[in-house]
C-alpha cells in the first residue's frame, strides 16, 4: 500500500453487498485488543479516515486512523477491525484537530501508516519465527 492508499478504504472492508453506512459509535478493535470509539468518519476519495476518541486508553486523546489500515467493519456487531497492534496507533503523530486536514500533517501520517512502517517489517519478522 503506497501512503497515497492508505487514505483508500480496501475494496473488501464493507463487504459485498454492505453500505458504508454511519460508523460514528463503533467500537474499534486493534489486533490485540479495544482502542475506543469512532468518533468521526469520512469517506471522501483519496482522504477517507476515522477519528477515534481512545477515553482513558490514552488519557483521552482522539486519534485518526487512515482508511487503508481498517481490516473490516462488522455492521451487526457495530466494531470497525484495524490491523495494527495499540501500541503502534498509540506511537502514532498526534491528532490534532486544527491540522485535520492539512497536507504535511496527512503526508506524515500517510508515512507512519504506510508500507515498511507501523508494524508492517515486525509483522513479516514475526511470520518467520518458530
Amino acid at each position: 500500500m503506497h501512503s497515497s492508499n492508505v487514505w483508500t478504504y480496501r475494496e473488501s472492508v464493507f463487504g459485498t453487498g454492505t453500505s458504508t453506512g454511519d460508523l460514528v459509535g463503533y467500537e474499534v478493535e486493534a489486533l490485540d485488543g479495544s482502542i475506543g470509539k469512532v468518533d468521526e468518519a469520512t469517506f471522501d476519495t483519496g482522504a477517507a479516515h476515522l477519528v477515534v476518541d481512545t477515553g482513558p486508553w490514552i488519557f483521552g486523546k482522539k486519534v485518526m486512523l487512515p482508511a487503508g489500515v481498517i481490516e473490516r467493519v462488522d455492521h451487526d456487531e457495530e466494531r470497525v477491525y484495524v490491523d495494527r497492534t495499540k501500541d503502534q496507533i498509540k506511537k502514532a503523530p498526534e491528532f490534532d484537530e486544527s491540522l485535520h486536514a492539512d497536507t504535511s500533517y496527512r503526508e506524515r501520517l500517510g508515512s507512519y501508516y504506510g508500507p515498511g512502517d507501523a508494524g508492517h517489517v515486525e509483522e513479516r519478522e514475526r511470520s518467520r519465527l518458530p
